[in-house]
């Protein structure tokens, strides 16, 4: 069901190539294929040899079919590569009070569907923390391995700090309610590594708008509880708070050379994936 939807999400938009951005003129194995020969990991094609080239260079079982001599080229290629992280703090399993789409579930489409337009334009891609690859293999692995992804008992979630790479186009989809200095560390883990990226901040309409009044029991699924009479007087104070930390998300992201993006779940999912298409192709 995930990958159906992903698919047609993807079907939506080009393939989405990752812009060079300041390491354009690097070059380096496992990364981006340029088509054309040069240092890579993948066969690009055979061509006859010629007098500049050493016997080692020789393949010389391509040779043996016939009398001429033929080199083995690779693909020339740069090391950027996306990796994709979806928080899975508790929190992300609200889906309102009709109980429809969850956060976490909207994520993991997003998450996907990005991945698999990556994926068609033959950019290496990655869950944050796991090997990057390209092609239907990784289409398959990384449709398993989001629906498969649970979430976790604990209110929040982030990136760990240790899996910034250099080279590294990083995309975090959370709801980043729930302050964790880990994000920080990443964030100034991904600035120390010359990397960029974006984070998206998934909310649900309730958590917008705050269309509470009345009495209600507020309570996180980590057990914190706030119990109030008048929810309508608290909204004032909540959407400033909203707005405060969307002002700090953003500044952290500016910092780490990141940028900073937000999706209300009661919108369509084509608009989170417009959006990161362009940022990325732009980075």
């Amino acid at each position: 069901m995930l990958r159906a939807r992903a698919e047609a999400a993807a079907a939506a938009l080009p393939p989405l190539t990752l812009a060079r951005g300041p390491i354009a003129a690097a070059v380096a194995p496992g990364g981006h294929g340029l088509r054309r020969p040069g240092t890579g990991e993948d066969f690009w094609q055979y061509r006859p040899a010629h007098e500049a080239d050493t016997a080692r260079s020789i393949d010389w079982r391509r040779s043996a079919r016939g009398d001429a001599q033929y080199v083995r080229d690779r693909e020339r290629q740069t090391a950027r590569t996306a990796a994709i992280w979806i928080g899975r703090g508790a929190g992300m399993g609200y889906a309102g009070q009709a109980g429809s789409e969850t956060k976490f579930d909207r994520a993991c489409l997003i998450g996907l569907a990005l991945g698999l337009s990556l994926i068609r334009a033959g950019e290496r891609v990655s869950l944050l923390g796991d090997p990057p690859g390209s092609g239907n293999i990784q289409a398959e692995r990384l449709s398993f391995a989001l629906a498969a992804r649970g979430l976790s008992g604990r209110d929040g979630d982030a990136p760990d700090p240790a899996a910034a790479r250099r080279g590294q186009i990083v995309i975090l989809i959370d709801d980043f309610l729930i302050e964790d200095k880990d994000l920080a560390l990443f964030s100034q883990a991904v600035s120390n590594a010359g990397a960029s990226g974006v984070m998206l901040q998934l909310l649900h309409p309730d958590e917008e708008a705050f269309p509470f009044d009345g009495a209600v029991r507020f309570e996180t699924a980590g057990g914190l509880r706030h119990d109030t009479r008048d929810a309508d007087g608290l909204r004032a104070a909540y959407l400033a708070r909203l707005e405060a930390r969307r002002a700090a998300l953003a500044r952290m992201a500016r910092e780490a050379g990141m940028l900073f993006g937000t999706h209300d779940l009661g919108r369509p999912v084509s608009e989170p994936l417009i959006w990161l298409h362009g940022v990325l192709s732009a980075l």
